[in-house]
């Protein structure tokens, strides 16, 4: 039968049933070769930071990055990779290209893009890189984003981070006064929390609406990871700080939005 019941392709079903019901997402990458290429570049910035040569494997150098640099030049040197490689023109389309069918499926195609790409690292035992359990509409974010996060080595256990599923976590989220603390919080879903393992190649995308964090890194190596926020373009905002133009950049304007954008309306008409 040719005739069609449904506005949405079937195509990408489970995807979005999974998301849906989960509220995030681990699929492959859409551009491994790009993804390795941009992983590189990672490389070569940190490596001269870090005043080291350039490793011959990229992957073993930044698991290994704790037995090179000190605690205490570990901000300094994210800060600098975070600087240099948010100024490189090629940067934030090639990190959207990498999950862009995706992202594109889940939150539309007129999308608007988190102005810069944050790092994370996270070394073993160290405790000043510690994102303690929240959903990032506390701090005045659009409940209408997602999250694409992208590891740069495999994670997996404490070198990762955790998620409260969509089931468990808009229960709390609704009896979240009362928590006297966000410790208290985390004690009381810690049993229902996901450790996502996320090898290198593939990448994360999640509804930063439900609690989500990370703890102290028990694993022996580092952990690098990228994420940037997606929404689509002409979604609510929840505050001017972390609005379009601002916090966000349209990054795929389609053409019907650009010429309604230019038109005027006709004035001199009398009332």
């Amino acid at each position: 039968m040719a005739l069609i019941e449904s506005f949405y392709s079937t195509e990408n079903s489970a995807l979005v049933e999974e998301f849906n019901s989960q509220g995030y997402i681990i699929r492959d990458v859409e551009d491994r070769a790009a993804l390795d290429e941009l992983r590189h570049e990672v490389v070569k910035v940190a490596a001269r930071l870090a005043e080291c040569p350039l490793p011959k494997d990229d992957g073993e150098f930044l698991d290994n990055l704790h037995d090179i640099v000190s605690v205490e030049k570990l901000n300094p040197l994210r800060l600098g990779v975070y600087r240099e490689m948010n100024a490189k023109p090629w940067f934030r389309p090639t990190y959207f290209r990498l999950g862009r069918s995706m992202i594109e499926e889940l939150v539309g195609n007129e999308l608007a893009m988190q102005n810069r790409i944050n790092f994370s690292i996270q070394m073993p035992k160290e405790q000043t890189s510690l994102l303690d359990i929240h959903a990032d509409v506390f701090s005045g974010e659009t409940p209408y984003q997602v999250v694409q996060w992208m590891p740069l080595v495999d994670v997996f256990g404490t070198k990762s981070m955790f998620i409260l599923p969509r089931q468990k976590s808009e229960p709390v989220v609704e009896r979240f006064k009362e928590f006297p603390d966000m410790r208290s919080l985390f004690s009381a879903v810690e049993k229902d929390l996901i450790w996502l393992n996320i090898p290198y190649g593939k990448v994360l995308i999640f509804c930063p609406n439900f609690l989500h964090g990370n703890v102290l890194n028990d694993e022996t190596t580092t952990r690098w990871s990228m994420n940037c926020r997606f929404t689509g373009l002409f979604t609510p905002y929840d505050s001017a700080e972390k609005s379009l133009g601002s916090f966000y950049l349209p990054i795929t304007v389609r053409p019907v939005t650009r010429v309604g954008m230019a038109y005027k309306q006709p004035s001199g008409f009398a009332e």
